[in-house]
Order: structure tokens, then sequence, then C-alpha cells
């Protein structure tokens, strides 16, 4: 009889140790196995594998993105968020565990003469004292631990926001920062064609007071002078807004010397290896990130079902129980008691089965995002690889046309000088110099924000 009394009490504990949610199984990869476009030297190391400061190698940048990380009020909310959601995954998991307390009680009322047998009012007191008082849900069908895992998931799916967020800061802060040294060049370049076309100006009036240029030559040349003026003042206005820009990323003022004054003094970045979107992708944080959601909604799903069957609380105390203070603690004052509580549902209006059907809503709305997720990264290095393969191009051709540009200005301001051509020649010559050198100023900021780019996009590595 007694080990038939027994064995109830033991299946019922070994269920305490399951969960009813559903199996979790990683949905399939909704991409190709392979880019749109090939991977680029594969003897280049995986993003995830290169550490940012390995990845951009100039130490003024590294200081820079260092200072945000320290500095970002997004990025101080984002680990903030991420203490939050730890403390909620420790309370929740608490709840495995019995409470204990301990609670002192008195009480004091009249008794009136109808309560009494020999027809007296009479005074009452009762104090007790319970040092030991433990309250525990005991976890049959996994409602608390579905709890415990659906809260742990989301903390690390909270953890991998905030990696997200800090890629995706250092990503900004060296797109600023290249932007900037975009700016700074030019600068530095329309205030040597100013100068340059200053002196042309100053040269080519001398030359009409002695009656050898024309009214019109010096004409051309003031217009070209003010037109690299008011680059230059353009300019200038453009580097202090990415000063700006760059200090609200930061989150403090970035000190001046080490802010870039071209693309070259901003060092070089290595080059990444693409690889294999199956192993890339599910890398980066914000896939890792939806996919944590994903199951935190699974295990809710086990709540869910598991709030379809009953709930067993276990209480009991042990203590002292006097008429009075004076003899709380005398002899033949100990007690005790024990209340187990069952609570089954009968009837809930169907709001259970509503519930279990939000849940499974929930998790399928995971699924979706986290397809969409691999989707989106998906497109967002095929994009980048794409544009690599263009800029790579597209910046040797500019290169070579800076060149080509440059021969025939120096030939057609030799020309000019040794009396050959008129000052129209040259004016076309320096117009289409300068602007080739812009157009070159952009291509070689653009391929250096791509690589930054396809970084980011490849789970560049924290």
């Amino acid at each position: 009889m007694r080990t038939k009394s027994i064995l109830p009490l033991g299946l019922l504990l070994l269920c305490a140790g399951c969960t009813l949610a559903p199996t979790y199984t990683r949905p399939a990869s909704p991409v190709p196995g392979t880019w749109p476009e090939g991977a680029a030297k594969p003897e280049a190391p995986s993003a995830a594998d290169l550490p940012w400061r390995e990845f951009f190698t100039d130490p003024r940048l590294q200081a820079v993105i260092q200072l945000a990380l320290d500095n970002n009020r997004d990025l101080r909310i984002s680990t903030l968020n991420v203490e939050k959601a730890q403390a909620a995954y420790r309370i929740q998991r608490s709840a495995l565990f019995p409470d204990a307390g301990v609670m002192a009680s008195g009480e004091k009322y009249r008794k009136p003469e109808k309560m009494d047998s020999d027809g007296k009012a009479s005074i009452v007191e009762t104090d007790s004292v319970n040092a030991g008082i433990l309250s525990w849900e005991i976890d049959f069908f996994g409602r608390l631990r579905s709890l415990k895992d659906q809260a742990l998931n989301q903390y690390l799916a909270t953890d991998q926001a905030r990696a997200a967020a800090r890629i995706s800061l250092v990503s900004a802060v060296a797109q600023g920062y290249l932007l900037h040294a975009a700016d700074s060049e030019n600068l530095r370049l329309a205030q040597a064609t100013f100068d340059a076309q200053k002196a042309y100006h100053e040269l080519i009036g001398k030359s009409r007071d002695l009656g050898v240029a024309s009214d019109l030559e010096l004409r051309q040349a003031q217009s070209q002078m003010e037109a690299a003026r008011a680059d230059v003042a353009r300019f200038r206005g453009l580097v202090l807004q990415d000063q700006h820009a760059l200090d609200l990323l930061v989150g403090t003022r970035v000190p001046g010397d080490l802010l870039p004054e071209s693309l070259d003094a901003a060092g070089g970045l290595k080059e990444v290896s693409a690889g294999l979107p199956s192993e890339v992708l599910l890398r980066r944080p914000d896939i890792l990130m939806t996919e944590y959601q994903l199951k935190a909604a699974n295990a809710n799903i086990g709540a869910a079902r598991a709030a379809f069957f009953p709930n067993v609380t276990l209480t009991a105390g042990a203590g002292t129980m006097a008429p009075g203070l004076s003899s709380l603690f005398g002899s033949g004052t100990r007690t005790w008691s024990f209340a187990p509580k069952i609570v089954a549902p009968i009837f809930t209006g169907g709001s259970l089965k509503a519930g279990l059907k939000v849940a499974q809503l929930e998790r399928d709305i995971a699924v979706a995002q986290y397809e969409k997720a691999i989707q989106t990264a998906f497109q967002e290095v095929g994009d980048g690889l794409v544009q690599r393969t263009s800029l790579t191009e597209r910046l040797d051709a500019q290169g070579t046309l800076v060149e080509a540009l440059d021969a025939s200005y120096h030939l057609s301001d030799l020309r000019y000088k040794e009396g050959l051509d008129g000052y129209l020649g040259v004016l076309v010559a320096q117009r289409s110099l300068y602007a080739a050198q812009q157009g070159l100023v952009a291509t070689r900021l653009a391929f250096r924000i791509n690589q930054v780019t396809l970084y980011k996009a490849l789970g560049g590595r924290l």
C-alpha cells in the first residue's frame, strides 16, 4: 500500500521537469545558398572573424569609435535595456523555487456575551510568530519553466539588439568620419583651385592693362575665380556640419586632432570575404535577435498550454501561538500548518483557448519576422557586393580620367603662356580637371563607405 501511494507522487514530480512547449526547429532559410555576386578575395578573413579595431586601421578613427562606444546615448539605452531584461529573467526564474519568510501577527477583539458560554463579554488576544513559512508552486506542467525560457530568450534577444546597435554605431561613426575626410579634401581642393584662379585673374588683369589680354578674358578668369570661392565657402560649411553630426553620434565633442584632413589621412580598410550566406547571415546580431524572439514565442506556447491544467501550490509554516505576548515563546505554544491548494479551470469563457491561439499566432509572426530579417540581410550583402564591383571599375576609370585631364590642363596652360591659344582653352581644361577631381573624391568616398557597409552587413565582429 505504501508503494502504491508513493508511485503517483513520483510520476507528478517527474512531470514537473517537463514543459508543454513545442520542440523548437529553426525555420529553413528563405534565401539562396550563394550571393548574387561571388565573394571577393577568398583569402581575406570573414567580417565576423575580424574585430573592428583590425578592420579600421587608422588609430585616430579607432579613438573616435571608442569615444562613441563610451558616450553614445542610444547605445547606453540599449545597454540599460539588456540589464532590465536580465533582471526580468531573474525574477521569472525565481518563481521555480519556494518562497520562505517570517510572519508575526497579533489579534485582539471583544467576544460578545451571546458568544460566551457563561454569558459574559470577554477580551480575547492572540499573538503568533511563524518563523518558517514556505510557499511553493509545483510546476507539474512546465508553466513556470516555459515562462522562464521565454524570459531567458527575451533577454538574449535584447543582448543581441545591443550588439546590433553597437555595430551600427561603429558603421555610422566610420561613415561620418569618412564624409568629414572627403569634404575636408574637397575644401583643400577648392581652396587650391581658388588660389590658382586668383593668381590667373591678377596675371590677366596686368596683361589687360598692358593691352595684351582682353576684357573678355579678364571676365572669364573672374568667373572661374568666383566659382571656386563659392565652393570654398560651401565646403567649409559642409566640414562644420560633418563635425557637428560626428559629435552627435559620438555623444561628446570630438577633439580636433582626431579629425582627418583627407581620405588618405583616414587610413585604409581591410578587405573581407563574403563567404556563404548560411555561414554569414546566421551570425549577424539582428538575425540572432529575431531567432531568440522566435524561441521566446515558442516557449510562450508552453505556458499557454499549461494554463489548461491544474495549478498546485503548497504552503507550510511553523512557529508559536499564544494568548498574549508574555507567553508567546513559552512551552506548549508550538504550532504548524500545511495547506496544499489545487486550482483547476472548469469554465473560462474560452479565454484559455484564445490565449493559446494568441501565443501560436505570435510564434507565426516571429517566424515571418525571422525570415524577413534574413531576406533583408541577404539583399544588403548582395547590393553591397554589386556596388563593390561597380565602384572598383569606376575608381580605376575616374583616376585615369583625372590623370588625362591634368595633362590636358598643363598643355593648355603651356600653349596659353606661349601665346599659341587663348585663355578659353585653359578655362575649359581647368573646369574639366576640377570637376573630375571632385568626382574622384566622391568615388573614393563611395568605395570606402561601401567597404564599411559590407563589413556591417556581413556581421562585423565587435
